[in-house]
C-alpha cells in the first residue's frame, strides 16, 4: 500500500463514493459501528510497520473481523474524537442520565427511562428541525422511543399472560354451562310462538265481540238512567203520587243501576289480556320486538349517509381499495409523505 493513497479510500467515502468493499480487506480510516439497538461506537482502522491494527472505542480488534462492519459508515476525524473522548455523537442524542442504580421492577425501570427521554425530547419539539444533524438527532429519539414501546409490549404482555391463561380457562369451563342453557331457552321461547300467537288471535277476536257487548250494555244503561230521572222528575211534579207511580220510578232506578254495574262489569271484560304460558316468576307472554326490513338499501344508505359511524366505515373501506390501488366511484386515490 502507497502511504500517500493511504487515506483515500475513507476520504472517498466520506464524500458519499463507497470504493469496492471486500472482506478481510480493510481500508484506513475512522468508522463508526454498533451492535443491535446498542450506542455507536467509534472505530479507527490504520496500517503500520507492515500490520493492520483497529481499535472499537477502547478496545484493540482484529481490523480484518471488524471492516465489513463498520466500512459503510465513516466519520470524520473530528466526530472520532470527540466520540472517543466521551462526547457522544451531534447526530444522536445523549443518552439520558438515568445512572445504573435502576429499580428491579421491569415497569418502574422503564417507566424511568422513558421520563428521561422524554424531557429531552420534550425540549427538542419546541424548536423546529432546520438541520441534517437535528432530523438524524429526531429519527434516533423517535426509534429509541419506538424501542421503549416495544419493550413495554412484551413486558405488558409476559405480566398479563397468565391473567389471559386463566381468564380462558375460566371462560372455557363456563362457556358451555353459560350458552346451551341459554339456547334451549331460546328454542322453548320460539317453540311457543305459533301457540301463543294464535292465542293472541283468540283474545283480540273475544276482545272485539266483548267490546261490542259492553257498548250495547252502556247504551240500555244510558236509557234507563234517562228513563229513571223523567219518572223521578214526573213524581216531583205531582202533589201526589200513587204507589204504583212511586214503585215504577224505583224501578226503574234500580234497574238503571244494575245496568250501570253490568256496563262496568263489560268494560273491564273488554279489556286486553295478553296471551302468556306458565306462572309467576316462570311466565312467558308474546312481546312487541321492533326492527327494521330493509325494502331498499340504497335509499337506506342514502339517508344513513351523515351519521358518523356510517362515513367511519365508509372511509375504512376506501382507505383498504386505495392501499390496493383500485379506485372506486366517488373517491380519488391521494398519497403524502410523512416521516416513518
Amino acid at each position: 500500500m502507497s502511504n500517500d493513497n493511504a487515506w483515500k479510500w475513507w476520504q472517498d467515502a466520506l464524500a458519499g463514493k463507497l470504493g469496492p468493499i471486500h472482506d478481510s480487506d480493510p481500508q484506513q480510516g475512522y468508522f463508526r459501528t454498533r451492535f443491535k439497538d446498542k450506542p455507536w461506537e467509534p472505530v479507527a482502522i490504520w496500517f503500520e510497520d507492515g500490520e493492520w491494527h483497529a481499535m472499537r472505542g477502547e478496545r484493540a480488534i482484529s481490523a480484518a473481523d471488524i471492516w465489513t462492519w463498520c466500512c459503510r459508515n465513516p466519520i470524520t476525524y473530528e466526530a472520532y474524537t470527540k466520540a472517543i473522548e466521551g462526547g457522544g455523537w451531534d447526530d444522536e442524542p445523549e443518552a439520558p442520565a438515568i445512572g445504573h442504580n435502576l429499580p428491579a421492577d421491569p415497569f418502574e425501570a422503564l417507566q424511568i427511562e422513558f421520563e428521561a427521554e422524554k424531557e429531552q425530547v420534550s425540549a427538542f419539539l419546541k424548536k423546529p428541525i432546520t438541520t441534517q444533524t437535528d432530523a438524524d438527532r429526531a429519527a434516533v429519539w423517535a426509534k429509541r422511543l419506538s424501542t421503549i414501546a416495544k419493550k413495554a409490549t412484551d413486558l405488558h404482555k409476559v405480566e398479563k399472560q397468565p391473567s389471559l391463561d386463566e381468564s380462558r380457562r375460566v371462560d372455557d369451563k363456563w362457556r358451555g354451562l353459560k350458552e346451551d342453557p341459554a339456547d334451549l331457552s331460546k328454542m322453548l321461547k320460539r317453540h311457543m310462538d305459533a301457540y301463543l300467537q294464535e292465542q293472541q288471535r283468540i283474545e283480540l277476536e273475544r276482545q272485539r265481540k266483548a267490546r261490542e257487548e259492553a257498548d250495547r250494555i252502556q247504551r240500555e244503561a244510558d236509557a234507563a238512567r234517562v228513563a229513571a230521572e223523567q219518572a223521578a222528575a214526573k213524581n216531583d211534579n205531582q202533589e201526589t203520587a200513587d204507589v204504583a207511580a212511586i214503585a215504577e220510578k224505583n224501578n226503574r232506578i234500580a234497574e238503571a243501576e244494575r245496568l250501570a254495574r253490568q256496563a262496568a262489569d263489560a268494560e273491564r271484560d273488554a279489556q286486553a289480556r295478553n296471551a302468556s304460558a306458565g306462572r309467576t316468576g316462570a311466565r312467558v307472554a308474546l312481546r312487541t320486538f321492533t326492527y327494521a326490513e330493509i325494502l331498499d338499501f340504497e335509499k337506506l344508505l342514502l339517508a344513513l349517509k351523515d351519521r358518523p359511524e356510517i362515513r367511519e366505515v365508509v372511509e375504512t373501506l376506501a382507505n383498504r381499495a386505495a392501499r390496493s390501488g383500485v379506485e372506486l366511484a366517488g373517491m380519488a386515490i391521494r398519497s403524502e409523505q410523512r416521516a416513518a
